[in-house]
């Protein structure tokens, strides 16, 4: 009797750079850095991301704001994940990332993006759909700079565009700062 293959569970998350500057007169759009602001929500999505299970591996857009982003999450996560830095991601399109997403290796369980908008907005609008009412209702307003929506599937990551993705999760900084003041 043959066993059956068990499908496999995975987890994306889908991550807008924070807030970044737009003092800087004459820098090119992907040299932008954060400003202070996005600073401190990055400090704020890494004390979050510090308390999940990470991601095994990690693709980030080649753009300065969204390495900035990078950089304090990366460092508080353990075990550190594999980091890839590709220009592919830059303003790319929905489709272009959810191309890229696909091509992930399915030993893979766990992949954070991180991006830009407005493609983030609307692919995580898209993969949504199968998603609980309140978080699709608070997708559908506007996806913040800082913003992570938390997605799992079952099957290979090569069929994620006709899996039936359930968002677990959407934060912001917002959302995170209030639960600081919450705590104090």
């Amino acid at each position: 009797m043959a066993r059956e293959k068990r499908e496999e569970t995975h987890h994306l998350t889908l991550l807008r750079h924070a807030k970044s500057s737009w003092s800087q007169s004459g820098v090119e759009d992907h040299e932008r850095p954060l400003n202070a602001r996005g600073e401190h929500a990055a400090r704020l999505l890494a004390a979050y991301f510090a308390e999940r299970e990470p991601p095994d591996l990690v693709l980030c857009s080649s753009a300065r704001r969204t390495q900035q982003t990078l950089e304090p999450i990366a460092a508080a996560l353990r075990p550190r994940p594999r980091i890839v830095i590709e220009d592919v991601l830059y303003l790319a399109s929905p489709i272009k990332i959810l191309r890229r997403i696909s091509e992930i290796e399915d030993e893979v369980k766990s992949a954070l993006v991180l991006g830009h908008n407005p493609a983030l907005h609307e692919l995580a609008s898209a993969l949504a759909a199968h998603s609980p009412r309140r978080l699709r209702a608070r997708l559908s307003g506007k996806f913040p700079t800082g913003a992570a929506a938390a997605f799992r599937f079952s099957g290979p990551w090569s069929g994620i565009a006709h899996a039936s993705l359930i968002m677990t999760e959407l934060v912001t900084p917002a959302d995170l700062a209030a639960d600081v003041e919450n705590d104090d």
